[in-house]
C-alpha cells in the first residue's frame, strides 16, 4: 500500500522536495498509542480553559452545544486520520494533491500559524501556574499583583525547556509522553471532581446563569468549539501514518479526541461555575485551570500536573507545526523544523504579557483559526474522499508538471473556493440569527465543499504544463 516517495532532482526529473510515505511493514503505533495521544491532545489547559469560556453561555447551553461540535467535528477528525493510515503520508503534504504542490503552501502555512498559536496558549496557562508554585514555594508575587510577570516570565522559559525536552526524538516522544501524561490526567481530573462537587452541588452548577452582560449565545460557543476542535484535523494524518490498524485511525482516533475534551471541558465548565456560584462572582478572564486550582485549594501537586499536562499536548501541538513546517521548505529535516517552531511559540507566548489580557489575545485568535481552518478542511476532503475516489498517485506529490501540478503548482479553483468559503465565514458572522444560534462554522465548510466540488467539475480542472 504506502510506499516511501522520494524522488531525486535531476535533469531529467525535476522534483518538488520529497514526501515520506510510511510503509505499513515500518508503522508501530496501536489502537492504545492513538488513543492516548488523541486524549492526552484534548485533556490539556487549553481544553479546560474552553471549558471555562462557554460556561458564559450556562450550564445546559455550554453542554449541549459542546457535545453536538464535539461528535461532528471528531467524525471529521476520523475521515482525515483515514487518509493517512492510508497513504502513510503527512497532512500538508497530502494537501498537494487539492491545492497543488506550491499551493498546499496556504493550508501549510495556516497550520504552523495555529499550532504555534495553540502551543504558546497551553505554555501561557502552564506558566501562570509555575507562577502560582513560585509564589507558593518562595513567597513571589502571583501573575495580575504587581511584580508577578517575573514569575510568569521565568514560568514560560520553563515550559520551552521542557518542550523542547518533549519533541527531542520526534513521533517516539510524543508516544513515550502521552502513555506517561495519560496516568497522570486520569488522577487529576477525578482529583478536581471530588473537589468541586465537595465544594458546590450540581444542582447548584445546573441552575447558575452567568450576568447578562458577560452571557455567550450558542452560536457564538458553536464557533468557538468548532475553532478548537478543527485544528486537530488538519494534523491527523501527521499521526494516524504510523499506524497499520484502520480501526486505530478512525475509531481509536474519534474516541480518543471526544473523551479527551468531554473530560477537561466538562471539569473546566463545572469549576468555572463551581468558583462563580462560591464567589458569587463570575470573570471569564479567570476561567483558566491555574487560578481555578488556585482557588479551589488545590495545591501545588494540581499545579504541577497541569503544568505536565500542558507539556503532553504540546508536544502534538509542536510535532503540527514541525511537520507542516518541513511541507514548506525542502531543506529542514523534520527535527529541526520542531526546534524552530518551538522557539517561535516561546516567542508567541509573550504577547498577551504585555498586549493585552489573556481572554482577548485567546478569543481574537480562535475566531481567525475558526474562519481560515474550516474552508480548508471542506477542501481536501472533499478532493480525497468525493473528487479522487479515495486514492491519490503518491508518486505525484513530488513531481513538478505531475498530476498535482495544475497551473505552475497551484489549483486556482481550490484557492479561490478557500477564499470565498473565509469570505462566507465572515458574512454569516454578520447574520444575527445564524452568529447567535448555530455559528458560521459548519455552514461556511458546506459552502466550500459545494464550490469547490462543483467547481473542479463544472472546470475538469487539469494540471498545466509548467513552461
Amino acid at each position: 500500500m504506502a510506499q516511501e516517495v522520494k524522488v531525486a532532482a535531476t535533469k531529467e526529473t525535476q522534483s518538488f522536495g520529497h514526501v515520506e510515505s510510511i510503509p505499513l511493514a515500518h508503522r508501530r503505533m496501536s489502537n492504545w498509542d492513538l488513543f492516548a495521544t488523541w486524549i492526552g491532545a484534548n485533556a490539556n489547559n487549553g481544553t479546560w480553559y474552553i471549558g471555562g469560556v462557554i460556561a458564559a453561555c450556562g450550564f445546559l447551553t455550554a453542554s449541549t452545544t459542546l457535545i453536538i461540535v464535539g461528535l461532528v467535528s471528531y467524525a471529521l477528525l476520523a475521515v482525515a486520520s483515514y487518509m493517512g493510515y492510508q497513504t502513510g503520508v503527512p497532512a500538508m503534504a497530502l494537501t498537494r494533491a487539492s491545492f497543488g504542490l506550491r499551493g498546499s503552501f496556504i493550508p501549510s502555512l495556516i497550520n504552523v500559524v495555529q499550532f504555534i498559536g495553540w502551543a504558546a496558549v497551553n505554555t501561557f496557562i502552564a506558566a501562570t501556574s509555575i507562577s502560582y508554585i513560585f509564589g507558593e514555594l518562595f513567597g513571589w508575587p502571583l501573575y495580575g499583583k504587581p511584580g508577578g510577570t517575573f514569575g510568569l516570565i521565568v514560568g514560560i522559559l520553563i515550559m520551552s525547556a521542557l518542550h523542547l525536552l518533549s519533541i527531542s526524538l520526534g513521533e517516539r516522544s510524543v508516544r513515550l509522553i502521552e502513555r506517561i501524561g495519560i496516568v497522570l490526567v486520569v488522577v487529576f481530573v477525578l482529583w478536581e471532581s471530588v473537589v468541586v462537587f465537595r465544594t458546590v452541588s450540581f444542582h447548584a452548577i445546573l441552575t447558575w446563569q452567568p450576568p447578562h452582560h458577560l452571557r455567550m449565545s450558542s452560536g457564538v460557543a458553536a464557533d468557538t468549539l468548532a475553532a478548537f476542535n478543527l485544528a486537530w484535523v488538519t494534523a491527523a494524518s501527521d499521526f494516524s501514518r504510523f499506524t497499520a490498524k484502520k480501526s486505530a485511525a478512525t475509531t481509536a482516533s474519534f474516541l480518543g479526541a471526544n473523551l479527551g475534551l468531554f473530560w477537561f471541558a466538562f471539569i473546566g465548565l463545572f469549576a468555572t461555575i463551581g468558583t462563580a456560584v462560591s464567589l458569587n462572582h463570575f470573570d471569564p478572564n479567570n476561567s483558566d485551570p491555574s487560578t481555578v486550582a488556585a482557588k479551589l485549594g488545590l495545591g501545588i501537586i494540581a499545579l504541577l500536573v497541569i503544568v505536565l499536562t500542558s507539556t503532553t499536548a504540546n508536544a502534538v501541538n509542536l510535532m503540527s507545526a514541525g511537520s507542516a513546517l518541513t511541507n514548506m521548505t525542502h531543506r529542514l529535516s523534520l527535527n529541526v523544523s520542531l526546534w524552530l517552531v518551538t522557539i517561535a511559540a516561546t516567542l508567541v507566548t509573550f504577547i498577551p504579557v504585555y498586549l493585552a489580557s489573556f481572554l482577548d489575545v485567546f478569543e481574537t485568535f480562535l475566531d481567525g483559526i475558526g474562519m481560515f481552518l474550516g474552508p480548508e478542511i471542506a477542501i481536501f476532503l472533499v478532493d480525497y474522499f468525493f473528487l479522487k475516489g479515495k486514492h491519490y498517485r503518491l508518486e505525484e506529490l513530488t513531481k513538478v508538471r505531475g498530476a498535482y501540478w495544475y497551473t505552475h503548482g497551484i489549483n486556482w479553483i481550490a484557492v479561490a473556493s478557500w477564499l470565498l468559503g473565509v469570505a462566507a465565514y465572515w458574512g454569516l458572522k454578520q447574520v444575527p440569527a445564524i452568529a447567535t444560534t448555530t455559528g458560521a462554522t459548519f455552514i461556511a465548510m458546506a459552502i466550500t465543499a459545494a464550490i469547490y466540488g462543483c467547481g473542479m467539475r463544472l472546470t475538469k480542472a487539469q494540471p498545466v504544463t509548467a513552461k
